[in-house]
C-alpha cells in the first residue's frame, strides 16, 4: 500500500491541520520550505517549522526548495524528522549537504524537477534513501499532475530497485491510481487539507 505524506502548505491553519492529522492514518507530515530564490514563493520559515514540530509525533518529511539549505538544516530543532529532501538542481555541493544530513541520522532525499534530466541523479543514487519526483513545477500547490511523470518514475526504479520513490504534485483520489503500483510515497496536499474529513480523504487515497 502506498504511503501518504500530507502537505500542509495550503492549510488555512497549519497548527489546526497538524492536530487533525494526528488522528488520521497519514504516514508523514510533508513540510514544504521555499526561499523565494530557488522557487518564486516563500513559505514555512524556520521558526514556524520548529514550532509545528511541537504539535505532533508524526514523522516530518521535509522538502527543502531552497538554494542554500545548510544553515537551515543546522538550525532545525524538530525532534521527529524522518527525511530531509534537497533539490538536485541547487548550486551548493550536494555531497556536503548529504554528509550533513547523514550526520543527524535523518534519511536523505533528492528531489528532481519535471524537466530535469533524470540521468543527473546517477552520481548520487547510491548515497541516498529517497528520490522525490516532482509531478508539477515546484513552488505552488494545487497544480495539475504532469502525465510524463509516470515514465520518470519507471526510469528511476530501473536505476535502483530498492530506492524509495516519492511523488509530489497534483495527487488526488484519481491521479494516485496512476502511481499506486509504481511509487512508495505520495505527497498530497489540497485533496486532504481542503476536505472537511481528513481521515476519509486519506482512506480514499490508500484504498
Amino acid at each position: 500500500m502506498i504511503k501518504i505524506s500530507t502537505s500542509i502548505l495550503g492549510a488555512h491553519d497549519r497548527i489546526e491541520s497538524i492536530q487533525k492529522l494526528n488522528h488520521t492514518q497519514t504516514d508523514y507530515i510533508h513540510i514544504d520550505v521555499m526561499d523565494n530564490v530557488f522557487v518564486p514563493n516563500y513559505q514555512l520559515p524556520l521558526n514556524e517549522v520548529n514550532e509545528l514540530g511541537r504539535y505532533t509525533q508524526k514523522p516530518f518529511d521535509i522538502h527543502l526548495m531552497i538554494q542554500h539549505p545548510i544553515e537551515y538544516i543546522k538550525a532545525l530543532t524538530v525532534k521527529n524528522i524522518d527525511c530531509i529532501t534537497i533539490h538536485l538542481e541547487i548550486t551548493d555541493s550536494l555531497d556536503e549537504i548529504i554528509d550533513l544530513i547523514r550526520s543527524y541520522n535523518y534519511k536523505i532525499g533528492i528531489a528532481i524537477k519535471p524537466n530535469t534530466d533524470i540521468n543527473l541523479i546517477d552520481k548520487y543514487i547510491d548515497q541516498i534513501d529517497r528520490i522525490l519526483i516532482m509531478s508539477v513545477e515546484p513552488g505552488f500547490g494545487g497544480q495539475k499532475f504532469i502525465e510524463k511523470s509516470i515514465d520518470r518514475i519507471i526510469a528511476i526504479r530501473n536505476k535502483r530497485k530498492d530506492i524509495s520513490i516519492e511523488v509530489d504534485g497534483g495527487i488526488n483520489d484519481q491521479t494516485i491510481k496512476k502511481i499506486n503500483e509504481l511509487a512508495d510515497i505520495a505527497v498530497v496536499g489540497s485533496y486532504i487539507t481542503g476536505n472537511d474529513n481528513y481521515e476519509e480523504a486519506i482512506n480514499n487515497l490508500k484504498n
